[in-house]
């Protein structure tokens, strides 16, 4: 093995400097990126049972991340539980649960498309909901531009 010069000594040590540097920045960046909210997708187009468990999912990720932004976009089945008078199998309303969980700050939203091929007059759905054109161009809308991550109860 041959020695090192000094000037190769000296350009290895400033590399590894500036890998320390750029590692604790990074460090840095982790630690603000935990000040700023998460925001989530939950997508829902399975009916009630699937429904039951976003709820509760998202009862769970508030009480772990009161911060993070929510966002339910349902389709096909998934509408049926944010429709006037559904219910769980237990035979509990599902609006009372989704009143709470948007005081909370979750978003509903219901695709257009769903309510007109299944001929559901939109004035069906709870207040608590927006409308949406497309559940799944939503869905894509949402990750794609802006950042938000996909569950899928």
């Amino acid at each position: 093995m041959r020695p090192i010069s000094r000037f190769t000594f000296v350009v290895v040590i400033a590399a590894a400097l500036v890998g320390c540097t750029s590692t604790s920045g990074a460090r840095n960046e982790a630690s603000a990126a935990t000040n700023t909210p998460v925001n989530v997708v939950y997508h829902v187009n399975e009916g009630n049972a699937q429904a039951l468990n976003a709820l509760r999912n998202i009862r769970n990720h508030l009480n772990a991340d009161p911060t993070a932004k929510i966002v339910v976009v349902t389709h096909a089945g998934g509408i049926n539980f944010l429709l006037d008078g559904a219910k769980d199998s237990n035979g509990a309303p599902f609006d009372a649960t989704v009143q709470e969980l948007k005081a909370k700050g979750v978003d509903f939203r219901v695709c257009r498309f769903t309510l007109e091929r299944n001929k559901i007059d939109p004035a069906k759905v709870i207040p608590e909901v927006t409308l949406v054109p497309s559940g799944v161009a939503e869905v894509s809308r949402l990750q794609f531009r802006e950042g938000y991550s996909y569950l899928k109860p």
